[in-house]
């Protein structure tokens, strides 16, 4: 989660130099702000990217555990399995 503070920040206050440079006629000023606004977002993608495919991993774990589980007739395997495709849901969603 801090990460994705830190890019909002980032892209926020990317956007207000942009802003600030191009309102005063300062093209270094609105070119670095930019430039921190578009890494920001760059890294926001990353992040949501990354997340997704821990996402998909849990998916698959936990549809493996579940078949497992009701294969071997094994409750607790089986509700691992739904825990770890729920989380698996949530983080594809976030």
């Amino acid at each position: 989660m801090s990460h994705k503070i830190s890019n909002t920040y980032n892209e926020t206050m990317g956007g207000a130099k942009e802003k600030i440079g191009h309102a005063a006629h300062n093209e270094h000023l609105a070119g670095s702000g930019a430039a921190q606004k578009a890494q920001a977002q760059a890294n926001q993608q990353n992040q949501k990217a990354q997340t997704h495919a821990k996402g998909v991993g849990h998916n698959i774990e936990g549809q493996t555990q579940k078949t497992a589980g009701q294969v071997t007739n094994d409750p607790a395997l089986e509700g691992r399995g739904h825990a770890n495709d729920t989380l698996g849901d949530v983080q594809r969603n976030f």
